[in-house]
C-alpha cells in the first residue's frame, strides 16, 4: 500500500504540471498575441516559436531557488509545528490556480498567473492561521498593480504608436522615414529587451549582473542590432502592389512585422524564465518538506522540476494557447504590425521601468493595457468594449476566485489525507 507521503509527492508533481499547462494556455499570449493579431506570424508559427523559446527559458534560466512563502504572503511560523499542512496548502494552491486559469483560458480571458497563485496562497493561509496570518501589506501591492499595470501600459502604447504615426505615416515620404527610424528603433528594442532579461530575468540563477553591467551589455547588443538593421533596411525593395501610397504603407508594415517577431521571441524566452516559478515554486517547496520534514525559507528547485514546468507550458500553449492569443491579437482592437509593435514595446518598457523602481506590476495587465492604449490612439470606437469589460471583470475576480477555490481544495485534501 502506498504511504501518505508517496501519494502526496505524486499529487504535487501532477498539480505542478497542471499549473504549468495552464500557464502556457493563458500567459504565453503575452509574448505572441499581438504578433498573431497583426499578421506578423501565423498562429502555427507563433506556437512553434514560443514552444522552443518558452521551454528554453524555463529549463535553462528558470529560478533555481524558490521562496517557500510566495512573495512573503503568509507567516511561515504557522507551519513550524505541522509542516505537512504547508504541503496541503501548496498542493491546494497549485490545483486552485490551475482550475481558475483553465476557466479563464477557456473563455479567452488573459489573467495574471501571479495574482492567481497569490489569491490561492492567501486563501489557505486564512484557513490555517486566520486574518492575522496574512501579510496584508504585500497583498495590497498586488491590488495596486491592478491599477498601475494597465494604465502604465496603455500610456506607453498610446505614446509609441502616436510617435510612429506622426514620424512615419504622416511624413511626406513614409518609406524614407521608416528607413531612417528603423535602426534607432532596433537599437532601443534589442537594448531594452536585453536589459529586461539581464537585469530582471537572470537574477535567480548563477549569472549575476548589477544594473550598470546589464546596461552596458544591453547597449552593446543594441549597437549590434542597429548595425544589422541598417544593413538590411537599406537593401529592402519597395514592393509594387496597387498604388504608390499602398506600396509605401506595405513597406512600413513589413519592416515593423520583422521588428515584432524579434520582440516576440525575446519576450517568449523571458516569460519562460520568469513565470515557470509560479508552478515550480510551490511544487519545490512542497517536495522539500516531504523529503526533509522541515520548512526552509528557501528550497532548491531540481532540474527535473524545471523541465516539468517547461514541458507543461509547451503543452498548454499547443493545446489551448490559441484562445487567449486570439483575444489579445484580434478581439480587443484591430492590430497591424506597427500597432502590435507599439503595444509589445510599450509593455516591455513598462516592465523594465517598474522592475527598476520596485513598482509592483503584472505583465499580462500591462500588455492588455498597451493594446487598449494603441486602440485609443485611433479613437474609442476602435475598441471592442464588451471584450474589454469582460477582461477587466476577470482581473477583479482572479484573486478572490483563487482564494475560494484554494480553500475548497485545502479542506478536501486535509479530509482525505489526514490519518
Amino acid at each position: 500500500m502506498l504511504s501518505a507521503d508517496t501519494i502526496l509527492f505524486s499529487l504535487v508533481i501532477l498539480a505542478g504540471f497542471y499549473m504549468a499547462w495552464n500557464i502556457g494556455a493563458n500567459d504565453v499570449a503575452n509574448a505572441m498575441g499581438t504578433s498573431v493579431g497583426s499578421g506578423a506570424l501565423t498562429l502555427k508559427q507563433a506556437i512553434l516559436i514560443a514552444a522552443v523559446l518558452e521551454f528554453a527559458g524555463a529549463f535553462f534560466f528558470g529560478s533555481h531557488v524558490s521562496e517557500t512563502m510566495q512573495s512573503g504572503l503568509i507567516d511561515a511560523e504557522l507551519f513550524a509545528h505541522a509542516p505537512t499542512k504547508l504541503v496541503y496548502g501548496m498542493l491546494a494552491s497549485l490545483l486552485s490556480a490551475g482550475v481558475w486559469l483553465q476557466i479563464a483560458s477557456y473563455n479567452g480571458w488573459p489573467v495574471s498567473t501571479t495574482h492567481t497563485i497569490v489569491g490561492a496562497i492567501v486563501g489557505f493561509g486564512l484557513i490555517v492561521g486566520g486574518w492575522q496570518a496574512v501579510h496584508w501589506e504585500n497583498v495590497s501591492l498586488v491590488v495596486v498593480s491592478w491599477i498601475i499595470s494597465p494604465l502604465s501600459g496603455a500610456l506607453l502604447g498610446y505614446l509609441i504608436f502616436n510617435f510612429l504615426r506622426t514620424k512615419i505615416f504622416y511624413a511626406q515620404d513614409p518609406v524614407a522615414a521608416a528607413k531612417r527610424l528603423t535602426p534607432p528603433l532596433v537599437f532601443f528594442v534589442t537594448g531594452t529587451l536585453s536589459l529586461v532579461m539581464l537585469y530582471k530575468g537572470l537574477q535567480n540563477v548563477h549569472i549575476s549582473f548589477n544594473f550598470l553591467q546589464a546596461l552596458g551589455a544591453s547597449i552593446a547588443v543594441g549597437g549590434i542590432g542597429f548595425a544589422v538593421s541598417l544593413f538590411f533596411v537599406r537593401r529592402m525593395p519597395v514592393m509594387h502592389i496597387a498604388s504608390p501610397e499602398h506600396n509605401q504603407l506595405a513597406f512600413v508594415e513589413n519592416i515593423f512585422g520583422h521588428l515584432q517577431i524579434m520582440s516576440a521571441c525575446l519576450m517568449a524566452f523571458a516569460h519562460g524564465a520568469n513565470d515557470v516559478a509560479n508552478a515550480i515554486g510551490p511544487l519545490s517547496a512542497a517536495i522539500t518538506i516531504l523529503q526533509t520534514g522541515t520548512i526552509y525559507s528557501e528550497s532548491v528547485v531540481p532540474t527535473w522540476a524545471l523541465a516539468l514546468g517547461g514541458i507543461g507550458i509547451v503543452f498548454g500553449l499547443a493545446t489551448w494557447g490559441w484562445r487567449v492569443i486570439m483575444t489579445i491579437g484580434k478581439k480587443i482592437t484591430e492590430l497591424t504590425p506597427t500597432r502590435g509593435f507599439s503595444a509589445e514595446f510599450g509593455a516591455a518598457l513598462t516592465v523594465l521601468i517598474a522592475s527598476r523602481i520596485g513598482m509592483p506590476i503584472s505583465t499580462t495587465h500591462t500588455l492588455v493595457g498597451a493594446v487598449i492604449g494603441v486602440g485609443l490612439a485611433r479613437g474609442l470606437g476602435s475598441l471592442d468594449m464588451s471584450t474589454t469589460r469582460d477582461i477587466i471583470i476577470s482581473w477583479c475576480i482572479t484573486v478572490p476566485a483563487g482564494a475560494i477555490i484554494s480553500v475548497a481544495f485545502f479542506y478536501a485534501i486535509e479530509t482525505l489525507l489526514t490519518p
